[in-house]
């Protein structure tokens, strides 16, 4: 089980998934240059062992396919990551058991929550080395600039850590930093997001918020910081959750706030409401270079690490980058609470191509006339993090929703643009979309790819062409008779049929 970064980067090179680069690399431009042509083919982790300007290595594309992002969550296949989504559906809403399977699967649930809970260590790794405000040098760190128009160098998988000022409840996020001074850095977060409602209520306090920023930690603190799930429970105990075991804290040095004990850097500051400097652009998600704004500015004072540390580090971009594969997880994490919340989905898939979250693909077990359309409207209002994907494709469900082909042909053949495309204008939308008219507000599409039935249409539906079940079979049984057992007809070269998968 991988509990820190070392771990994990032993499995990997374990499993031959991890590249060690010696030759003197730049983190300006160069580090990103190299993972991404990785990136777009699905290559092993890399591990920079000299940076140029720093004297810690630098570890990138960790969780650059599904394959390792499974092994973070200490699981071997994807379909395995929607037990842990069962889990989390029981707790956010928990239903009284009506047979005594589900009383013990739920009490199988509680005893986990217990056993997740985070401990205490006094002793911890991350604060091996301590270095003072006089000392401290972030210039020193192996910090990238990963495109040429970004406005500098900038931090990207570090835990956000604050603390509400009122109820004491921590607040654990992904957020990007820019690099501004030795000693200050500015936070990019959205208004909505845990760390800017804690400097809201700081401000209203007229205190400073504390921040910790802990580099270099377990992938899998990682994919439960990024998790957007409402469900009452810290990220702390969530992360145990995910790990099944609970995670292991250490109290800063100059804060009150915890940190992974494990992590391999630890920086500790404040931020003064109000203080603030321009912060940008950069190139995000969508695969365009963002705006300039102001953003809080954080005055750090104490810098902890662990001896010879490593920074891990990714950044964002047209898929595939890291974010899309973690994207990837996320969504079979939220299939069995999406189905809790909107029962006549069978499954769910976000295509990467699409951003992980712009266009959703459902599948339902149709019934009744119109129940495409609801379900479209269902979803977007299902969750949270549903309310910025612009387009919903409904498909009965024997469609394969994660084979584009079937996809393709479903809209093909099923779709009347005028009775089965329906649009929504003016909605609260991602300012981060530039297709949209307006900033901030933007239409939404549903497509309704299902077989029509009475009164959807007027006329007979064509019966779908199937094989012939015993010949399907016979033929299945003769298969090695035929001389054809070489051939592995699962593999499909996308090339054979026209496509070209060339970044």
């Amino acid at each position: 089980m991988a509990r820190d970064l070392r771990k994990f980067i032993e499995i990997l090179e374990q499993k031959g998934q991890l590249r060690r680069i010696q030759a003197l690399v730049d983190p300006d431009l160069e580090i990103a240059e190299i993972a991404n042509r990785m990136l777009q083919a699905g290559g092993p982790a890399l591990l920079f062992e000299q940076v140029k300007g720093s004297p810690f290595p630098v570890a990138i594309n960790l969780m650059g396919t599904v394959e390792r992002i499974c092994w973070a969550m200490n699981m071997d296949q994807p379909e395995e990551l929607e037990t842990l989504g069962k889990k989390l559906a029981m707790l956010q809403q928990p239903k009284p058991p009506k047979k005594i399977a589900q009383a013990i699967d739920f009490g199988k649930v509680l005893f986990d929550v217990l056993k997740a809970k985070p401990s205490r260590d006094f002793f911890p790794p991350c604060q091996e080395v301590i270095l003072t405000e006089k000392e401290l040098d972030l210039g020193k760190l192996p910090l990238i600039r990963p495109y040429p128009g970004d406005a500098g160098k900038i931090i990207t998988l570090g835990l956000v850590i604050t603390r509400d000022c009122e109820t004491g409840t921590p607040n654990v996020g992904v957020y990007r930093l820019q690099l501004q001074s030795p000693t200050t850095m500015t936070v990019h977060w959205l208004s909505v997001r845990g760390g800017a409602r804690h400097l809201r209520k700081a401000a209203l306090a007229g205190k400073k918020l504390e921040i910790a920023i802990a580099l270099g930690i377990d992938p899998l603190l990682i994919m439960a910081a990024a998790t957007p799930i409402p469900v009452d429970l810290s990220e702390w105990l969530f992360a145990g959750l995910y790990s099944g075991e609970g995670v292991k804290l250490a109290k800063c040095k100059t804060l009150d706030l915890e940190v992974p004990a494990d992590a391999e850097i630890v920086l500790e500051g404040t931020i003064t409401p109000g203080e603030v400097l321009p912060d940008g652009p950069f190139g995000d998600h969508m695969g365009y270079y963002g705006g300039v704004e102001d953003s809080p500015l954080i005055r750090f004072h104490c810098l902890t690490h662990r001896k010879n540390p490593i920074y891990l580090t990714t950044f964002s971009g047209r898929p595939p980058k890291e974010e899309a594969m973690m994207a990837i997880a996320l969504n079979r994490i939220y299939t069995p609470i999406l189905r809790q919340q909107v029962s006549e989905i069978v499954d769910f898939f976000l295509p990467m191509e699409a951003l992980s979250y712009k266009a959703a693909i459902i599948s339902i077990d149709k019934a009744y006339p119109g129940q495409a359309r609801r379900a479209a409207l269902a979803f977007w209002s299902a969750l949270p993090q549903f309310t910025y994907t612009k387009f919903v494709i409904v498909v009965d469900k024997n469609i394969n929703i994660r084979d584009p082909r079937q996809v393709v042909w479903a809209i093909s053949s099923k779709v009347d643009p005028v009775r089965d495309v329906f649009i929504l204008p003016e909605t609260p939308f991602d300012t981060l979309d530039f297709a949209s008219q307006k900033i901030g507000l933007g239409g939404r599409m549903g497509i309704d790819a299902t077989t029509k039935i009475t009164p959807e249409t007027d006329h007979p539906w064509g019966e779908s062409l199937e094989s012939d079940p015993d010949v399907a079979a016979m033929v299945a049984r003769r298969w090695q008779e035929y001389g054809l057992a070489d051939l592995n007809l699962g593999v499909v070269d996308p090339t054979l049929f026209g496509y070209d998968l060339r970044g």
